[in-house]
């Protein structure tokens, strides 16, 4: 027989040893949250699923689990398979330890394997996140990147989390740059899988006396960052990186790679464009027309983001602002190595 595990439980087994937890959901339902560090083998797939849920909505639930075994019986050798390539304990879920994970687990057990099922399926882990982040608790000091955009802030990041310091990645978990062209190119997160992930790394780093951070508003995308923690960063040591506007322009064209679907960004730009000055938006929507990024890119610096910026960043007090002048991502990075060891003294 399976085990049933409370979430408590799991946790604590996942901190001792090499623990993998199954999303047996659909793909859809695996893309949109899932228990961060899990792995989707679904019972059904998206198209499945939505049949098995017709059925039950119009038949009855008879009926659906009926269907719902005649297409698990089908793939089960192949179900199976993945299974065996695990060499590690595993714990299965589904929505709220309901048939599918049941179904999985029972299986499992039948063909000779050690398996977990969680109680109350990933419904109870949800639940566990938002009574965690109502806490409000977070105990390190943050140390916010702050400047223009285009200022590297994001590679910056990634490179102090590639030489070991501890980092929390706000863009990332987003799915979002932050900025009206942010979603380009890349999966937005919704909330709930937000959540999650920022929990986990708030939980990671929760013993450690400072953590690195982007300065980004209290909205990033579709998501929002919690209240405490926002006000958290507001009151964290600002590291303000002065970068030339030119190298700036080079950094976002780097990134965004707009000529690979300029049709994005010509939509995107539509948004803000009553913002701006008539006679600049006109010559941004040519310059974009046009493909000449570049030059687009520096006039809604200018002419929108630079002062947006200025705006959000005048409540800075500046003895929590270190400004930085540098040349280039590299002399940025070197020189926020070299503020660190100062404040270390």
């Amino acid at each position: 027989m399976f085990h049933e595990i409370p979430l408590s439980d799991l946790l604590a087994l996942q901190k001792k040893e090499n623990h993998i937890i199954i999303d047996v959901r659909s793909p859809k339902e695996f893309k949109e949250s899932t228990i961060p560090g899990s792995i989707n083998i679904p019972v059904f797939n998206d198209e499945e699923r939505a049949e098995v849920g017709t059925i039950y909505k119009q038949v009855g639930a008879k009926e659906a689990s009926e269907r719902g075994l005649a297409i698990f019986s089908q793939k089960l050798p192949a179900f199976i398979s993945e299974f065996k390539q695990l060499e590690t304990p595993f714990t299965v879920f589904c929505w709220r330890g309901g048939m599918r994970s049941k179904t999985a687990a029972t299986v499992l057990d039948l063909m000779g394997f050690q398996v977990n099922r969680l109680t109350g399926g990933i419904r109870t882990y949800r639940q566990w996140v938002a009574n965690e982040l109502e806490k409000q608790e977070f105990m390190p000091k943050l140390i916010v990147l702050n400047g223009y955009t285009g200022s590297g802030k994001t590679a910056i990041l990634k490179r102090l989390s590639q030489d070991g310091f501890p980092v929390i990645d706000l863009e990332e978990m987003a799915g979002h740059r932050g900025s009206i062209f942010g979603q380009i190119g890349l999966e937005p997160s919704n909330q709930t899988k937000f959540d999650s992930l920022l929990l986990t790394e708030m939980l990671r780093y929760q013993r450690e006396p400072y953590v690195f951070i982007e300065g980004e508003s209290k909205r990033i995308g579709k998501v929002g960052m919690p209240q405490f923690l926002y006000e958290q960063k507001e009151q964290g040591l600002q590291l303000v990186i002065n970068l030339p506007i030119e190298v700036r322009v080079q950094n976002i064209i780097e990134d965004y790679r707009p000529w690979e679907s300029p049709q994005y960004f010509k939509e995107a730009f539509q948004l803000i464009k009553k913002r701006i000055h008539t006679p600049v938006a006109k010559q941004i929507e040519v310059n974009l027309d046009n493909e000449d990024f570049a030059l687009a890119t520096q006039l809604l610096l200018e002419y929108y983001y630079d002062s947006k910026y200025e705006y959000s960043g005048s409540h800075i007090l500046e003895q929590r602002k270190i400004i930085i002048d540098v040349v280039d991502i590299e002399d940025a990075y070197e020189k926020i190595l070299y503020e660190m060891k100062q404040i270390a003294q």
